[in-house]
């Protein structure tokens, strides 16, 4: 028997056989899986009275609430397809991505309704525009139009490879395309994150990582298929981080490695009263083992690093410990988990290729190009056949990272492609330079791109952030670097600065930091 492959099906689950379990905690809003659930249906009641069919498009711009959480599940299983924005982007961009995807409607939080409501004369074929909170004249109240509904409504027939929702990539070297998830994609996502990746029911996840990005990489509905509880935090800094670990006892959170650098370096109080033992996926960039060590030795935590894109729902690799890397020393552990690892059980096959197709040798060495192809690669980007071509050109997807394959199989980032810094014809991987600046004590966080050089080609230049109180000079790490590294690979200048220029998922826009570069340079 043939039934489809749906994280809708984990809902129904939950629903059976954990009625009375806690599911969501945000803020004093506490509601158990029965409660969480019925809201769910009645949304969805109201949604299809508001017109929203199979295949329409809902809008939700929200940070981590319980109203966002609840669009996973009642906006799919209506056949609809749920598109989850960027919070932080600006109104033009809402404006963009709002006509290219046509929603039926926009639901927002009360954050975002200003910006929207300047832009709703021109977003005519929108028909509803719903306040998660807040309000404004002309707009649905969430909660009225909630409650006023009954938790019946026509479940249409889903079919696995029906669009569930609509990613929009962040678009930092063009617009942003709509990565198209299918119902099957996000199960397989689900499945394989929890088989790398055990929770326990009852388990008690935290909201650190955005729920709009990659569907907060499927943990929308990972949580609730382990029988868990959504733990919402809608500002995400050290201090909070460190209130809620403690305060509702949790057990496992994702965060991007810029996240788990702040979590690490937050309040000294409140590091040494922390809850120890909590796991953490990390992904969205390669951490440096240094971040790893710092997490693991003084937080007590315990970090898995897991590898993908929007386009693979997320997750396609994961860095398994195996029982003998029990004898590995503290400093050899950081640096093993700091590869992005071997392929989920469940989501398909994945190669690292040179440009003529063919798998790169298993040496450590040989830079090829990630590409994958199994049942988490999406479906396509949404009204971009051509983007869509030559993105799933051969039947791979082809990622646009350069990574190098270990004897033991494990697959390791060494940049973008378009990052590589090619000095004097060598290659420098800015990720390997990031690791090293990041080994010293002095640096927090650090960013490495290329500039122009006359003789070379290009050389790297290193931007740092130094920690709070902590002092270096741009020779003393020069010298750290040169130390530990080939002397070409050492950055020809260091430039100290507050803070990286990132995404709102916490990758460090290097495109930025190459602009800055070139209008000084240009002076």
């Amino acid at each position: 028997m043939d039934v489809p492959l749906t994280p809708l099906e984990f809902a129904r689950r939950a629903r059976r056989i954990y009625p009375k379990r806690e599911a969501v905690v945000d803020g004093a809003l506490r509601l158990n899986y029965a409660q969480f659930l019925d809201r769910c249906d009645r949304w969805s009641a109201a949604l299809q009275e508001l017109g929203v069919a199979h295949g329409d498009r809902v809008v939700v711009i929200s940070p981590n609430t319980h109203s966002m959480l609840e669009q996973f599940y009642a906006v799919p299983q209506l056949g609809a397809i749920v598109v989850p924005l960027n919070y932080r982007l600006t109104g033009a961009d809402f404006k963009y991505m709002i006509e290219h995807c046509t929603p039926t409607v926009v639901c927002a939080h009360a954050d975002y309704i200003d910006t929207l409501e300047a832009l709703r004369p021109e977003l005519s074929g929108v028909r509803h525009f719903v306040a998660l909170t807040g309000g404004a004249p002309g707009w649905l109240d969430y909660e009225a139009t909630l409650a006023a509904h009954p938790p019946q409504f026509r479940r249409p027939e889903i079919a696995e490879d029906d669009v569930l929702s609509i990613n929009y990539t962040s678009g930092t070297t063009s617009r942003p395309k709509g990565v198209m998830i299918t119902h099957r994609n996000a199960w397989a996502n689900t499945v394989g994150s929890l088989m790398h990746n055990p929770m326990q029911v009852g388990e008690r996840y935290l909201w650190t990582l955005p729920m709009f990005h990659a569907n907060g990489w499927t943990f929308t509905w990972t949580v609730t298929a382990a029988g868990g509880t959504h733990v919402c935090i809608a500002k995400v800094d050290a201090a909070a981080v460190y209130a809620q670990v403690n305060r509702e006892s949790v057990t496992m959170l994702c965060a991007a490695p810029t996240v788990l650098i702040g979590i690490a370096n937050g309040p000294e109080e409140g590091r040494r009263t922390l809850r120890r033992g909590v796991r953490v996926i990390t992904a969205g960039a390669p951490p440096a083992a240094a971040t790893i060590k710092r997490v693991e030795g003084e937080l007590g935590w315990v970090v898995t690093q897991m590898y993908g894109l929007t386009e693979t729902a997320p997750m396609i690799l994961v860095c398994e410990m195996r029982p003998e890397d029990a004898a590995l020393s503290a400093d050899e552990r950081a640096a093993h988990k700091a590869r992005q690892g071997v392929e989920l059980i469940s989501s398909g096959e994945l190669k690292v290729v040179d440009e003529h197709d063919n798998e790169v040798p298993a040496d450590g060495a040989t830079l090829g190009e990630i590409v994958v192809r199994g049942n988490v690669v999406m479906k396509g980007y949404y009204k971009d056949p051509q983007a869509s071509a030559t993105a799933l050109r051969g039947g791979w997807f082809h990622t646009g990272d350069a990574a190098v394959v270990h004897p033991d199989g494990y697959v390791e980032i060494r940049d973008r492609f378009k990052d590589v810094i090619i000095s004097g014809g060598e290659n420098i991987s800015s990720i390997e330079l990031e690791g090293v600046l990041l080994a010293h004590p002095a640096v927090m966080e650090a960013a490495v791109v290329g500039m122009a050089h006359e003789k070379w080609g290009e050389t790297p230049v290193a931007h740092v952030v130094l920690r709070a109180g902590a002092q270096a000079s741009e020779e003393q790490l020069r010298l750290h670097c040169r130390e530990r590294l080939a002397g070409f690979k050492v950055p020809s200048a260091v430039h100290f600065v507050n803070e990286l220029p990132k995404t709102a998922t916490g990758k460090i826009q290097k495109y930025v930091l190459r602009k800055q570069q070139s209008a000084i340079h240009r002076q």
